[in-house]
């Protein structure tokens, strides 16, 4: 029986930097050396998971839920870094969601809305961290501004134009071909791209247009300790 409790401690080298991204200089927390012992995560998951396919059009694979052990660690070790990044003194977690992700769709079945950049919410107050437990051959993850609009984030303000203009775009050139974004295209620009290292978390808000970087010829494995594995969490902010 793998168990996670006691085993979630921080890294004896971990460090973090902060990147400010395009034009909206919008923040990315880079953490890497997380966790001292990540293996357990990739355990657990191997193990216990329940890995099911996700209704959400935008994520192209299957999650389970982690234990709120994780969320509670990751809140506990990272509360006042993300809290001076983002600004958000004053502010705090009132709902926090984590779980496991295996990006697991072949090209060939990619809903259009899989094939360019997403955005989580439109709320600046939700953030996504996203911790890598694979390793960098399956890919990082990029962000990008949309290039009729200008947007790098979509605020409820911005949503219809984004929508109206999105739509007309897919209308006027045809859909974008079955296969995962890899920079620039004829409707987004790549503003930023960070590596999927190991035991690296990415912390940025869920507002801000992104992709993972699916590299060609991806074999879209299952099996947790070979596939392309993270550990996904929400916090929700007020």
């Amino acid at each position: 029986m793998v168990d996670l409790n006691g085993k979630l401690r921080l890294h004896s080298a971990f460090k973090h930097s902060i990147e400010h991204i395009g034009n909206e200089r919008s923040p990315v927390l880079v953490i890497d050396n997380f966790l001292s012992d990540p293996e357990v995560l990739i355990d657990f998951a191997a193990a216990h998971a329940q890995f099911e396919s996700v209704s959400n059009a935008f994520y192209p694979g299957v999650r389970a839920p982690i234990p709120p052990i994780y969320s509670f660690a990751a809140r506990s070790f990272l509360s006042d870094l993300i809290s001076d990044t983002f600004g958000l003194g004053g502010n705090r977690v009132t709902k926090e969601l984590s779980h496991f992700s295996l990006v697991t769709t072949p090209p060939a079945r990619l809903h259009v809305l899989q094939r360019l950049p997403h955005f989580d919410h439109t709320d600046d107050k939700q953030l996504a961290l996203l911790h890598y437990l694979c390793p960098a051959k399956h890919g990082g993850t990029s962000f990008y501004r949309h290039r009729a609009t200008g947007f790098e984030t979509i605020r409820p303000h911005r949503l219809a134009d984004y929508r109206r203009v999105l739509n007309a775009e897919l209308t006027a050139l045809g859909l974008p071909p079955p296969e995962y974004l890899r920079g620039d295209n004829a409707m987004f620009e790549r503003i930023a791209s960070f590596e999927a290292v190991f035991n690296r978390v990415l912390v940025y808000r869920s507002i801000t247009l992104h992709s993972g970087d699916i590299p060609p010829g991806f074999a879209g494995e299952a099996d947790p300790r070979t596939g392309r594995l993270t550990a996904n969490t929400f916090f929700f902010y007020r």
